[in-house]
């Protein structure tokens, strides 16, 4: 049976577990839920992901949610091509990073990410359908009441910006600290991975506000050269393959 992954071709989560497993060489099939469609809000996900998010792993019948958590599962039970450092004090400083960015770019890219590309989507609901959609969503509710169908203001946008700034310079400095060319030096890790999306992502809406980190620059232009990143990105995963408004050309 093998794994299943149930997950979104643009969700950024998502991209994180099709990267480890790629590198990995692990087969997996995939389930592409929509994500505006409602697909993760049916009875019969939630019973696997309660939290009505993805991604999800069904590692034969095993099921994993997170996609951090999902990684370091797939990096134990596969350790050949491995994510981890051997050394414990290198493995703390690699979960403090994954830490670090799930609270701060992974939180801030969804301020930029919904206001350009998932709200004209928003603005043709009604008020009604809008409101029901957001109470449908048992991780993001407050979230997309707090954006309404006016998105959020150009504060909220600045203040996810100056996040998603000290997100890069921090960047710069570990790769400075440690030698580089990857986070905590010569080996990629799963922190690695875990930042990865927020810059693809910026860098999909046009915003690629890292070009004066020359360490990040490079960083940024490494991972995209890996093997695993093509089939990771496939077509359809850059949200400006699926939304015409953002397509224009990029810095």
């Amino acid at each position: 049976m093998g794994f299943t992954l149930y997950n979104a071709p643009q969700s950024t989560c998502s991209q994180r577990v099709r990267f480890v497993l790629n590198a990995k060489a692990l087969p997996f099939a995939e389930v592409r839920l929509n994500l505006l469609e409602g697909d993760q809000l049916r009875p019969s996900y939630l019973k696997l992901n309660p939290n009505g998010v993805v991604p999800t792993l069904d590692d034969n019948g095993a099921i994993v949610i997170d996609s951090l958590v999902i990684a370091e599962y797939l990096d134990e039970i596969a350790p050949q091509t491995s994510f981890t450092p051997k050394d414990p004090v290198r493995r703390a400083g690699m979960r403090a990073l994954m830490h670090f960015f799930d609270e701060m770019p992974a939180a801030a890219v969804r301020v930029p990410t919904f206001n350009l590309a998932f709200l004209p989507t928003f603005q043709t609901m009604s008020r009604e359908d809008f409101i029901a959609h957001a109470e449908s969503k048992p991780i993001r509710r407050e979230f997309l009441l707090a954006m309404g169908q006016t998105g959020f203001p150009q504060a909220e946008m600045d203040n996810a910006l100056r996040r998603l700034r000290r997100s890069w310079e921090r960047m710069d400095a570990e790769i400075e600290a440690s030698g580089g060319p990857w986070l905590l030096g010569r080996d990629i890790s799963l922190a690695d991975v875990a930042v990865m999306p927020a810059l693809v992502r910026m860098h999909d809406l046009g915003m690629p506000e890292w070009q004066d980190l020359p360490r990040v620059a490079a960083w940024f232009d490494l991972i995209r050269a890996q093997p695993a990143f093509e089939p990771t990105y496939y077509h359809g995963s850059l949200l400006s393959e699926r939304f015409p408004h953002l397509r224009r050309p990029r810095g």
